[in-house]
């Protein structure tokens, strides 16, 4: 991907290859793999009395190093592993960047089982299609760049033990933020990404997926149409009459991507799909100030608010901290909510934790996780581990729902990144390159997705 017509084309198979997943045939519960210790789901938590709202914000395709390797008192790194058994130092880089492969075939060669030191094998591409990529994974980007996001990290709390659940790109990464897992049955689980450019049920009839199985052979195109029946946050969400809602770039564009509940069928074929799923992403604005931002959201950027990497993508630090400001400024809202802001993959960009292998989907390659609430420890490193199944059964905890019964199970909550004994913190601004204007009353550029 080094010239311009390469680097569309992988944006394009990135994002129609990341953002969905599932099965026709729906699946149980996800069985825990060697090294699982599986803990009772729901718990008694102390956070329903404080925490009315959570904002699941979901940005796109960076490790832990690659944002945070020289963040103090965490776990971060500016040298790396090469497979021939040399080291190269991190380039500090800026946030613009060409993409890389992070499929399932990707993380193999850089986990390496377990050694790290894979990355200067793989090639440019979201798939691996292009050019071999070098020691261009290594790198991290200037804190300037992101400077909003240390900003909230020296505010309120950056987890650096957060693994994504599954060792893949961003299909089944949104997935696993919805679901936990994407097992269509006890030895089968979803993999990389659909065939086609629409990741859901509105995909072409032909659409197929890949899949892993439970003996880790790899099987390419031999997966369901990505139209699932498998149960999400969603069922338990409503089961306990708790409102949510899912704010989405128009479909026309990026959305119809990085649409997780697109992919499931009872959300796509039911009265849901209007009421409960909104676009354009932007309408968080409106439900924030009009004081109807319901008890669960999850907020899927524009892709030049995302993070990820392609050309012209540098609004993602300045979105999240003007629905972090607009939330802040209203005080009553602020004082009863929780926002989360997690990475759905890692990109493919170095990073050198191995991740535990749990069960035979993963855990993948450490992603970066911020918690930002008036009830959060202020500038806490938090090296719990953690996983996409955390955000979940925190959710699950807050208001004491029936669990999934997939990685919110095994996974560990998030008590540890709250103080609920303390008085809540007054809102403090947080700078941003772009005002919250620029992202509320501008057309946003939705940039239509290339199905050629």
């Amino acid at each position: 991907m080094v010239h311009r017509n390469l680097l569309t084309a992988a944006i394009v198979a990135v994002l129609s290859l990341a953002a969905c997943s599932g099965g026709g045939s729906g699946g149980g519960s996800l069985p825990a793999g060697p090294g699982a210790k599986p803990t009772a789901s729901p718990t008694t938590s102390p956070a329903p009395q404080y925490i009315k709202h959570v904002v699941i914000m979901i940005q796109e395709n960076r490790s832990f190093d690659n944002f945070f390797a020289t963040y103090p008192g965490a776990d971060g790194t500016t040298t790396g592993k090469t497979h021939d058994g040399g080291t190269v130092p991190l380039k500090e880089v800026g946030l613009i960047s060409f993409d890389i492969d992070h499929t399932w075939q990707g993380f193999q060669t850089e986990y390496d089982g377990g050694k790290m030191d894979g990355f200067d094998e793989i090639h440019l591409g979201a798939w691996g299609g292009g050019p071999p990529a070098g020691v261009y994974a290594y790198q991290y980007v200037k804190p300037a760049d992101i400077q909003p996001y240390w900003t909230m990290a020296q505010q309120y709390v950056l987890a650096d033990h957060m693994f994504e659940t599954q060792s893949s790109g961003s299909f089944v990464g949104h997935q696993d933020l919805i679901a936990g897992a994407t097992a269509i049955n006890s030895t089968q689980s979803i993999v990389n990404y659909p065939d086609s450019s629409i990741w859901g049920c509105d995909a072409p009839k032909a659409t197929v997926t890949s899949l892993i199985t439970s003996s880790h052979e790899f099987l390419p195109g031999k997966g369901p149409f990505p139209c699932f029946t498998y149960r999400t946050l969603r069922d338990s969400l409503d089961a306990g009459a708790v409102s949510w809602r899912y704010y989405v770039p128009p479909f026309a564009t990026f959305g119809r991507l990085w649409s997780a509940f697109d992919a499931i069928d009872a959300v796509r074929h039911g009265p849901e799909w209007t009421t409960n799923i909104s676009s354009p992403e932007t309408n968080v604005f409106k439900d924030i100030s009009n004081g109807t931002l319901p008890a669960v959201s999850w907020l899927i950027p524009d892709f030049p608010n995302s993070d990820h990497p392609g050309r012209a993508v540098t609004g993602g630090p300045s979105w999240v901290a003007s629905v972090v400001n607009a939330i802040g400024k209203n005080a009553k809202l602020w004082n009863s909510t929780a926002i989360i802001v997690v990475w759905d993959d890692w990109g493919g960009f170095y990073d050198h934790v191995a991740p535990p292998q749990l069960d035979y989907q993963g855990l993948g390659i450490r992603v970066p996780m911020l918690v930002i609430s008036p009830y959060a420890k202020k500038g806490y490193v938090s090296h719990t581990q953690y996983e996409f199944g955390s955000i979940l059964k925190f959710v699950e905890n807050n208001w004491q729902l029936q669990p999934i019964g997939t990685t919110d199970v095994r996974a560990n909550g998030l008590d540890d990144v709250f103080d609920f004994t303390q008085h809540p913190r007054s809102f403090q601004p947080i700078p941003a390159a772009f005002p919250q204007s620029y992202f509320e009353h501008r057309r946003p550029s939705y940039e239509p997705v290339d199905t050629e």
